[in-house]
């Protein structure tokens, strides 16, 4: 890993900030722009944002341009533009349109935003949004993974997949290109009130399927915590790559108990195929990265997040949890006819599948 630089703390003038349709994007975007220090905030996309979005966009500027063309090499320099914040990560191959689309925005959209931002002369630092997907899914991993700590089972596709490459373009960048500082962030699965994730809709399902014989150690990022960690990685002193994380863990069968919800044990096999049947009805999609996380969870080490970056989250794992819960109103007594009716369904389709 990449040794952090430290120093005085920055300043930016001009910050571009990509996947401004989205939750993440728009609302950290409309946070620069409320800083008194920070001049012009362009806030990009190749999609139209919706006009909720738009609102909450604020006063930054918004940009049509799709990162994998050669239109924000244009954008950077003609807005001299001298840090940037990358976002625009896709992990929900239905939401992009396919695997292969999802693919094509990930790591071609970050290889030409990254090639753009190593070619402006005016950008000086990139930060970089990536994930705790990178470290993989196994049995074999440790309680706690640094930042420079190899998966004992390295990501062989999907967004774990996508997240390694996009980290590897960011660095690249970085060392070409002198005086460019490169921040990645590794975020926990992030959790709220405001987000519509494969996490976030697991925990709204009455009836929680879990995998037999596993309790995955969780731990969260509060969607909050998120948007602050970003907002520290551009003003910070030190750069590099942090772990993000609420400070302590939860297991899957603690959270579901502590939600009132139902768990529903079921082998790894039927599983995958119950998520078949529940991406079809467009609820929850258990992709095999998905199951990997149930399965075995994550922990991450976040003690450079405190001590180099300076950042301390405002939400534990578990503050994270039950303040999703309370924003959600996720009722804790479930409907008994409710549950047998799922219960009937999911066991009908657990017989016609070999174990």
């Amino acid at each position: 890993m990449e040794m952090s630089d430290t120093g005085a703390q920055r300043e930016p003038k001009v910050v571009l900030v990509t996947g401004a349709s989205r939750f993440l994007g728009a609302s950290v975007a409309a946070r620069f722009a409320a800083s008194p220090g920070i001049e012009r905030v362009i806030a990009v996309d190749g999609a139209m944002p919706s006009k909720h979005v738009m609102r909450r966009l604020g006063q930054a500027e918004f940009v049509r341009a799709d990162v994998r063309h050669p239109m924000i090499g244009k954008v950077l320099r003609s807005g001299e533009v001298d840090t940037v914040v990358h976002t625009a990560v896709c992990s929900r191959p239905g939401e992009a349109g396919g695997r292969n689309v999802m693919k094509d925005l990930n790591v071609l959209g970050a290889m030409h935003l990254f090639a753009a931002c190593q070619k402006a002369a005016s950008v000086r630092r990139l930060v970089v949004r990536s994930s705790s997907a990178v470290y993989g899914y196994s049995a074999r991993n440790p309680a706690r993974f640094t930042e420079e700590m190899s998966p004992r089972n390295p990501p062989r596709g999907g967004f774990s997949k996508d997240s390694v490459e996009i980290e590897s373009y960011a660095r690249g960048a970085g060392r070409r290109r002198e005086g460019l500082e490169v921040s990645i962030l590794r975020f926990a699965p992030l959790i709220g009130t405001r987000m519509d994730t494969e996490l976030t809709r697991y925990f709204s399902s009455p009836l929680v399927p879990t995998v037999f014989g596993r309790d995955p150690r969780i731990q969260l990022l509060h969607e909050e915590d998120a948007l602050a960690a970003l907002e520290r990685a551009v003003v910070a002193p030190a750069f590099g790559t942090f772990n993000i994380a609420g400070a302590g863990m939860v297991t899957g069968i603690q959270a579901i108990r502590r939600a009132g919800l139902v768990e529903l044990s079921l082998p790894a096999s039927v599983l995958e195929i119950v998520g078949s049947a529940l991406r079809a009805a467009r609820l929850v999609d258990y992709s095999a990265e998905e199951l990997g996380f149930l399965t075995q969870g994550i922990v991450l080490d976040t003690t450079r997040m405190r001590s180099v970056l300076g950042f301390e989250p405002r939400w534990t794992t578990k503050g994270a949890f039950d303040d999703y819960l309370r924003g959600r109103s996720i009722t804790p007594v479930v409907d008994a006819r409710a549950v047998r009716g799922l219960e009937s369904r999911l066991g009908n389709l657990a017989r016609r599948v070999p174990i």
